[in-house]
């Protein structure tokens, strides 16, 4: 998404702007005198002006702006063309236009970073009842927390890059992952089964800082921001394409692939009423329904 991003960009300006894409080990050795950064750090630094642009989790962004958490609420999204629809409409609009608002951050695109959520684990999870007690990983969000919760799982919050070493110890019985970190980050390597719960979505942004977003023309602006929509959309076709691919591989390797039937679903579905009953007045008045009815 970011190389794609970045050749629209280049191309659409006759190199006027270049993006340079690092991630994030490049942009310290580089940038930052080999000293060590989080992720936290980073959206500090495009919050100051430091870093131009980035592409960071909307887990992350939700402790600037609580209705990113929105995203996270489970079963909210029905499908891929639901989530597209509320991304790339008016919703996914006046989400990205609120943290402007609040921060020196402005969105551009909202992108999957492997879409649906699935459970690994190093054992099988055929229905609600095995997943009891569980200690499974999640994402630095309160929302995440509390279904997993509501499923009878204890939450273990860590970054996913620790995911495959805390299941491969056994710190961790399970984790919520993508489709496409669990070869990308060897998370194979320790993984029994994939439960295919698809109980929310993993998402990331396109977020570009006000400061540098403000020297610009408004044609380069729009020329930007034209090109974040399209590598966005390139991108979700990419980890969608990701998700049969991966089954297929893990499958071959011995992992078994867990799909729930219609009556599983609806009783992982079922217990989460109690997040929605938590949340009512979390966030912006209206912004639950609108999603649900778009």
């Amino acid at each position: 998404a970011a190389e794609k991003f970045s050749s629209l960009v280049a191309e659409k300006t006759n190199n006027a702007i270049q993006i340079e894409v690092l991630g994030l080990n490049e942009y310290v050795e580089k940038y930052n005198a080999g000293e060590q950064l989080d992720r936290y750090k980073i959206r500090e630094l495009v919050d100051n002006g430091t870093i131009e642009m980035s592409q960071m989790y909307t887990t992350t962004l939700g402790l600037l702006d609580n209705d990113m958490f929105v995203l996270d609420m489970p079963f909210i999204f029905r499908d891929h063309d639901h989530a597209a629809r509320v991304l790339d409409g008016a919703i996914g609009q006046e989400l990205m236009d609120s943290l402007a608002e609040k921060t020196n951050i402005k969105g551009l695109a909202f992108t999957y970073s492997g879409g649906f959520r699935a459970i690994i684990g190093n054992k099988v999870i055929e229905s609600i009842d095995d997943i009891q007690g569980q200690r499974v990983r999640v994402a630095h969000c309160p929302v995440a927390e509390d279904t997993l919760r509501a499923f009878g799982a204890e939450p273990v919050v860590m970054p996913i890059e620790q995911l495959r070493d805390a299941i491969g110890t056994g710190s961790v019985d399970a984790g919520e992952s993508t489709y496409p970190r669990i070869y990308g980050m060897n998370q194979a390597e320790v993984a029994k089964s994939i439960v295919h719960t698809e109980h929310s979505l993993f998402l990331t942004s396109i977020l570009v800082g006000t400061e540098f977003w403000n020297t610009l023309r408004p044609e380069q602006q729009h020329t930007i921001s034209l090109a974040a929509k399209t590598a966005a959309r390139a991108e979700r076709t990419l980890s969608i394409a990701d998700i049969a691919s991966t089954q297929e591989r893990a499958m071959a390797d011995g992992i078994e692939i867990v799909k729930m039937d219609l009556v599983e679903q609806a009783r992982f579905a079922k217990v989460t009423e109690s997040v929605y009953t938590k949340y009512q007045d979390y966030f912006s008045p209206g912004l639950v329904s609108s999603i649900k009815n778009s």
